[in-house]
């Protein structure tokens, strides 16, 4: 059912005009059906704020469930912001204060960039358990986002994840692992999920604490896991949100790096996405930027345009069919007036219980 255009935020514009039913106030009070309220923990940086919007959006308006979908996008203190994102924030996001008045059905918490390896050292970590300890009493299951998975497997389990060797960066096969669950009913046994990621929690550490793995990769681990009650905390690892040109558009950040000499190294395609014909223009392409790098000369335009239609998104309908799932379940609940808090017998004072 269609998202409702509660605010003036852009991004219900910019969806409007790529044809997502978006309802006015207006139309939807005039619709006798139900709403939901749907949070955005949104923590993703500057390049890709409105992007992030945009993706967890288009997934929830995708849903089949006869709901009206009121999405609420906030955000914490800690990250730093240019002025014109914060602008943004500070004209079409809620705070959080506003959000606990108002309250939610479910929330989504996105990925974020860290500067250092210890994510409680981060300036947002403080900002970030708050969030935590008010969802467990008062939304129904919390959807965890890549950086967003890392930080509630350390706050709720002790869990620290584990830097890997190279950046997890691509589009991976992945299979079930328990087809029996509800959240991944009637999803394909074998599917797409893009990763961009240099940390991860292995298997092994997330079944010792009883968290049930769903879906895992040989190449990429895994990512989709749930709490040990089966719904409370959904874990993404990977960004099935993602478009189908993100990982293109964070391949292209990376040659732009390269080429302002922020890094020295020229950055790898990322697995299983560009076809031989994609990897050629950008090969091709590699040996003008280091020039112009070497040289000071101005460089070309990122042949983007030209690879486009060789772009393919794998993971769409299965990104579709499982936020379904978690809608429906959501909706479920809630119509049962039950609200299932999802740090039972976590203490506030000693989180990781040590």
């Amino acid at each position: 059912m269609p998202l409702v255009a509660h605010t003036n935020l852009p991004t219900f514009q910019r969806l409007k005009e790529e044809g997502e039913e978006i309802l006015s106030p207006e139309r939807a009070c005039n619709q006798d059906i139900r709403e939901m309220h749907i949070g955005l923990l949104n923590m993703m940086p500057d390049a890709a704020l409105e992007a992030t919007e945009r993706q967890f959006f288009r997934l929830l308006g995708a849903c089949n469930q006869i709901v009206q979908f009121h999405v609420h996008p906030f955000t914490v203190n800690g990250l730093k912001r240019s002025p014109e994102a914060q602008a943004h924030i500070d004209t079409y996001y809620e705070s959080f204060e506003q959000i606990k008045r108002d309250g939610l059905d479910a929330l989504i918490i996105s990925g974020a960039n860290v500067t250092g390896p210890r994510l409680q050292d981060e300036d947002f970590w403080q900002p970030l358990t708050e969030v935590f300890f008010w969802a467990k009493d008062n939304v129904t299951s919390v959807l965890c986002s890549c950086l967003a998975t890392h930080a509630v497997m350390q706050f709720c389990y002790g869990i620290e994840r584990t830097r890997l060797p190279a950046k997890r960066w691509g589009v991976y096969a992945h299979k079930l692992t328990d087809r029996s669950h509800p959240l991944v009913a009637d999803i394909n046994t074998r599917f797409d999920v893009p990763h961009s990621r240099f940390n991860e929690v292995f298997q092994s550490d997330m079944e010792k604490h009883g968290v049930k793995v769903l879906a895992a990769s040989k190449e990429a681990g895994v990512h989709l896991a749930v709490s040990a009650d089966g719904f409370r905390i959904v874990f993404f690892q990977g960004h099935p949100e993602y478009d189908d040109i993100s990982l293109l558009k964070e391949y292209k950040r990376e040659v732009l790096r390269f080429y302002r000499a922020e890094v020295d190294e020229y950055p790898p395609f990322p697995e299983h996405y560009f076809d031989p014909t994609v990897q050629a223009i950008f090969t091709n392409y590699e040996q003008h930027v280091r020039a112009a790098r070497l040289a000071g000369q101005r460089l070309e335009e990122f042949p983007e345009s030209q690879v486009l239609e060789f772009i393919d998104n794998t993971w769409r309908d299965t990104a579709k069919a499982l936020i379904n799932n978690w809608l429906g379940k959501i909706y479920q609940l809630t119509n049962q007036d039950r609200r299932l808090p999802f740090m039972d017998g976590v203490d506030p004072n000693n989180p990781l219980g040590l």
